[in-house]
């Protein structure tokens, strides 16, 4: 049996045919919500500054729901944005063509991103899970060779109706940041979301690991606000937050998005050891 890190590699080189494998393709409408509010917030200026307001939907799944979600999401951002959603299953493809408009097409594809011009931002959610870990920098530098200068690529995980979302950000250079969201009341402790790391960490969340020490790091910190909880999770949370940054860690943001039930560290906290 082929692995599929081989079969990726080997339709590298096969012109005229998509690169990867088709997913199960669950999708739910709203499941992106957490990480489209993020690219329209503090990533917006990417879009903002782009020559070609291009954006990737790949691997959108059997529903294109979440790609109309993130072309009505971005054009408060941007009117003339361009958003593509990509399916490497050709019949989702003929299923999405109906609802597209000025602005919004589909396409039939892969990791090779069979469009014109270099996008500013490709979002894949929910389709590396479904690889090898040894299959993520390979795809990860085929999608950071398509990007526009400025553009970033997101990998990410989340639940079936996007209470628990982890994403990785990686520009051209490499990756950036981990990202993690979540919906007050869908936890116990902050660790639980570890179950919805993306496929390059989630086999990571071991001792001796960066992710593992983070995980570990948010939970103290969550236990000791625990007086805060009479005020509810959002202050819990925010106080969370506090002292992860108070404590050295490289927190990205500031409060405005950390009592959204976010938290974004800088991918040095978390890159798995070699």
């Amino acid at each position: 049996m082929v692995q599929k890190a081989e079969r990726v590699a080997a339709n590298r080189n096969n012109r005229g045919r998509p690169v990867g494998n088709v997913t199960r393709g669950t999708t739910n409408p709203n499941r992106m919500r957490r990480l489209d509010r993020w690219l329209a917030g503090p990533q917006a200026w990417r879009l903002r500054a782009a020559g070609n307001p291009l954006v990737i939907d790949l691997g959108y799944g059997a529903s294109p729901a979440t790609a109309v979600e993130l072309f009505d999401r971005l054009g408060a951002v941007r009117a003339d944005v361009r958003v593509c959603g990509i399916e490497i299953e050709p019949e989702r493809v003929r299923a999405a063509k109906a609802l597209e408009r000025p602005g919004l097409s589909f396409l039939t594809g892969g990791f090779e991103l069979p469009v014109q011009g270099r996008p500013v931002l490709v979002r894949a959610f929910n389709v590396l899970r479904q690889y090898e870990e040894a299959d993520v920098r390979g795809i990860w530098q085929l999608v950071q060779g398509r990007l526009a200068p400025g553009g970033i690529f997101i990998d990410g995980t989340c639940d079936e109706i996007g209470r628990r979302v982890t994403w990785i950000a990686l520009d051209a250079g490499g990756p950036l940041s981990l990202s993690m969201s979540v919906r007050f009341g869908s936890f116990e402790l902050p660790s639980d979301i570890a179950e919805r790391l993306p496929k390059a960490l989630i086999h990571r969340n071991v001792p001796g690991e960066r992710v593992h020490g983070l995980l570990q790091a948010m939970d103290r910190a969550w236990l000791e606000s625990a007086p805060l909880a009479s005020f509810g999770n959002r202050q819990r949370w925010t106080a969370m937050c506090r002292a992860l940054l108070d404590g050295g860690w490289p927190v990205h943001d500031g409060p405005a998005r950390w009592r959204l039930g976010e938290l974004t560290v800088g991918w040095e906290a978390v890159a798995p050891d070699q």
